[in-house]
């Protein structure tokens, strides 16, 4: 049985912090909570009480009945400081959902209520699920907050994109499903991200594939569904990674603690990329980047009826594995990714590792239907310097184990 804390903060998505605590508790985790005063304008302690089986703290300078202790703990002889004895006792401490205010306060180290008092005293790993209007999540501020926690070590579940809460409006902001906070703790919970063979080490790895627009609605695009950049992701996690993942057009969940940055266009995904390549030690490549986008795409929706045929003029998009490439740093080990067809596809994928300055290539042939765009399964050769290893059709999870034991490889040699 683990002991997970819960801090849930005011909001309208405190009511989904129930479903998360019967989920916990019905595998068999022991969860205690910790509301703001805030949090109870919307769900009141009464109703975490009778899904933990313990009492509900508000206040660092209210008793707590079961002093400390943990659902099926024995109480302890003597009555500790309420919020020492919890952080302390916590083998994770989620604070879920995470509004604004209390982001911005973890971030600044406050602690001017329990919750944030318990998480300057807990030693456990600290797991943070954002949820509010769209606007406020993406405001360079709270940003900067949360990128500021990770960079303490605080996993962030990234919050879903769909209707909020405001009357009409939709966007990124929604509280992460309750499967995908235990995922996230139990993950935390396994050392998932305190130890591994990647501990400390900063991946980024984009995923899926780029939309280049003709008009308002109509796009080139191509049939990639990010699900191996994802397993890239979550292989790279699991071994301990700090993974941000930039996803072009993908339906997928990201993996448990990983940051996921969304775009369309392969344009987007340049500025991205570039943006937070100088932070990363290891770059895998894995989206299908365009390489051609329309040279002047429509304002507004391009009329059938107005036309007897379209012509597109297609321009080339940017080179952008080249460009990173050209300015990394010798610690930096980058992959990159390639989709090829027919005989010869080791051949070119050979010679796009040399081109770019590449520390390795995945070369896969994406003539064959069981294998590649759309499908759970690939087989790929991957390509060093001074190796070429070939890895028979296997899952995406398992193809990205291999490409892991690569980087690793190549990392032990520098």
């Amino acid at each position: 049985m683990s002991r997970i804390l819960l801090g849930v903060s005011g909001g309208i998505a405190a009511y989904k912090a129930l479903e998360f605590v019967r989920l916990a508790t019905g595998a068999g985790h022991a969860v205690r909570v910790v509301q703001t005063r805030t949090s109870q304008r919307f769900v009141g302690g009464a109703s975490f009480a009778a899904l933990t089986g313990a009492p509900v703290l508000v206040s660092e300078f209210e008793p707590d009945p079961a002093r400390g202790a943990f659902p099926g703990e024995a109480l302890p002889e003597q009555d500790p400081i309420g919020h020492l004895a919890l952080a302390q006792r916590a083998q994770v401490y989620l604070v879920a959902p995470a509004s604004a205010n209390t982001i911005a306060k973890l971030a600044a180290g406050l602690a001017d209520n329990l919750l944030t008092s318990c998480a300057l005293a807990a030693r456990c790993p600290l797991v943070i699920a954002p949820a509010m209007n769209n606007h406020m999540y993406e405001h360079q501020a709270t940003q900067a907050n949360l990128a500021r926690l990770r960079e303490r070590g605080a996993i962030v579940v990234e919050p879903d994109s769909g209707r909020l809460a405001s009357k009409g409006e939709e966007g990124v902001g929604r509280l992460a499903d309750s499967a995908r906070l235990l995922e996230a703790c139990e993950d935390a919970l396994a050392g998932g991200r305190g130890g591994g063979s990647l501990a400390g080490v900063r991946v980024l790895v984009s995923a899926g594939g780029t939309r280049e627009p003709i008009d308002s609605v109509r796009f080139v695009g191509n049939s990639s569904s990010g699900r191996m950049g994802f397993a890239l992701a979550q292989a790279a996690g699991e071994r301990g990674a700090e993974v941000t993942l930039v996803a072009a057009n993908v339906a997928l969940k990201a993996p448990a603690g990983v940051r996921r940055l969304d775009v369309v266009t392969a344009a987007e995904l340049g500025q991205v990329c570039e943006r937070e390549f100088a932070n990363c030690d290891v770059l895998l490549m894995a989206a299908a980047v365009a390489d051609f986008t329309p040279a002047e795409p429509a304002n507004g929706k391009l009329k059938k009826s107005e036309r007897e045929r379209l012509e597109l003029v297609l321009e080339p998009t940017a080179d952008i594995l080249a460009a990173l490439a050209a300015r990394r740093s010798e610690e930096q080990t980058l992959v990159g990714f390639a989709a090829e067809h027919g005989d010869h596809a080791i051949d070119y994928a050979r010679g796009k590792l040399v081109e770019k300055g590449l520390d390795a290539i995945v070369v896969n042939d994406i003539s064959r239907s069981d294998i590649g765009f759309n499908v759970d399964a690939n087989e790929v050769t991957i390509l060093t310097g001074a190796s070429e290893r070939h890895v028979p059709r296997a899952s995406k999870a398992q193809v990205a184990g291999e490409v892991l034991d690569t980087v690793e490889e190549l990392r032990r040699r520098d």
